[in-house]
């Protein structure tokens, strides 16, 4: 099936979760596909690319025009000068080391943060515990747009997912201000965080397939 198809079938699927397809924003990430997959799915509609590794996407962004794109995985310290101006929204700030890195070039970087709702170790992101106090942090320097989140490698993500949105909702009535973007959901699992209120979803295979 072609780009076009799945994407298709992915707003259905939305939509059968019991939302609105508009009201959510597919980011597909494109990590591990060339310039060639990249426009296929510009072709099809989708505008917004995701990628995990800041190398890989700087030499896309080089040969694909018209897309707007986030990075979606873990940032490096000693990357962050070469991503600045390049990334409409960073997803993954988890301490606040890297967010003072980020805010001594661009203050006005948007950027989520991202919290381990899972715990799992191999992955990355601010526990849920200590989650509060690095959104504070974040706010007062950079523009914090929402949080991010991945479900657990195995079983039902439903309570992860709605951990996230509670620590969003926490966040709004501390900031008093609105934190839009609830960044969770991939190909595996994205109806469960559709139906916890996700507002972002973070598509690859179920948009392009398999990696090879």
């Amino acid at each position: 099936m072609s780009v076009a198809d799945n994407l298709k079938a992915v707003r259905e699927r939305i939509k059968n979760a019991g939302r609105d397809p508009d009201e959510i924003k597919i980011v597909a990430v494109t990590k591990g596909f060339g310039p060639d997959v990249c426009r296929e799915a510009l072709g099809a509609g989708l505008k917004t690319f995701g990628e995990n590794r800041v190398q890989e996407a700087l030499t896309k962004m080089n040969e694909v025009d018209g897309a707007e794109w986030h990075l979606i995985g873990h940032l490096q310290r000693n990357k962050v000068k070469a991503i600045i101006g390049r990334f409409a929204l960073i997803h993954s700030i988890d301490s606040v080391r890297i967010a003072e890195a980020v805010a001594a070039i661009d203050s006005a970087q948007p950027v989520l943060v991202e919290v381990n709702i899972a715990q799992e170790s191999q992955k990355t992101g601010v526990l849920p515990e200590a989650a509060a106090g690095l959104i504070d942090d974040v706010d007062e320097i950079l523009d914090l747009q929402g949080l991010m989140g991945m479900g657990p490698t195995v079983g039902d993500p439903t309570h992860a997912f709605d951990r996230l949105r509670m620590l969003r909702d926490d966040a709004q009535q501390r900031l008093g201000k609105p934190l839009p973007i609830l960044s969770m959901g991939m190909s595996g699992d994205f109806e469960a965080a559709v139906k916890a209120g996700s507002t972002m979803l973070r598509l690859g295979q179920v948009l392009f397939g398999p990696r090879t």
